[in-house]
């Protein structure tokens, strides 16, 4: 009997049995801009059976260096992005404390921190602080640079040369957060001062974070 032929084809010839684990697995990526995006494209792609994205934020003209759907200005990201990918689940939802103290993410395997809010990433990190090493990574700065070569992967009290990433673990400290999670970071020198980016960097670090967690899953 010939094999179906389908958008996982070339995926299961790559997995094999893998695949089915993939297939079971339950994502939830806060924040689906630059980084969160293409975290959310390949993760779709390789076939997360569950894929839920939060966000509240509205595309304009300045996403359109570097993110997906933002042909659509002025139109919910998460709305958008669930147009284009049929099948997940999209939360409009502003991510503040409020909504962190009632969503359970338990009900996800992996929880993927895409956002530059500092304060919410804290508590999002102390939320999941539980979580096994590799279930939560979250993501450093990935503006102003122009190399993707540069972007490494480790845990966030070892990340270095990445000024957010410095404040972020400084709100960690100040929190008294003693756990441990992996980042993805660049310890890239800057190039502007302004929020300048390129999307050869930030898409790289949401397919980092996306191998990652496929990485994980069939380890």
């Amino acid at each position: 009997m010939s094999e179906p032929i389908d958008r996982f084809t070339r995926i299961r010839w790559l997995f094999k049995n893998d695949f089915e684990k993939i297939r079971r697995q339950r994502v939830l990526i806060c924040g689906v801009g630059g980084v969160g995006g293409f975290a959310l494209d390949a993760l779709y792609r390789v076939g997360i059976g569950q894929i839920t994205i939060i966000d509240k934020d509205v595309f304009d003209v300045t996403n359109q260096n570097r993110q997906i759907g933002s042909e659509r200005i002025g139109e919910s990201k998460v709305l958008v992005l669930q147009d284009l990918y049929k099948g997940i689940q999209a939360l409009n939802l502003h991510i503040d404390e409020a909504f962190l103290n009632s969503f359970n993410f338990r009900d996800y395997d992996y929880i993927l921190d895409c956002m530059d809010d500092l304060p919410i990433k804290t508590s999002l990190a102390i939320k999941c602080q539980n979580f096994a090493y590799g279930k939560f990574i979250s993501s450093m700065g990935s503006a102003k640079r122009l190399n993707p070569k540069h972007i490494q992967v480790g845990s966030v009290w070892e990340s270095y040369g990445d000024k957010f990433g410095r404040k972020f673990r400084d709100f960690l400290k100040k929190r008294r957060f003693k756990g441990d999670f992996k980042v993805v970071f660049s310890p890239e020198i800057p190039h502007c001062i302004e929020l300048g980016s390129f999307n050869a960097v930030t898409a790289s670090f949401g397919l980092q974070i996306a191998s990652e967690v496929v990485q994980d899953i069939i380890k």
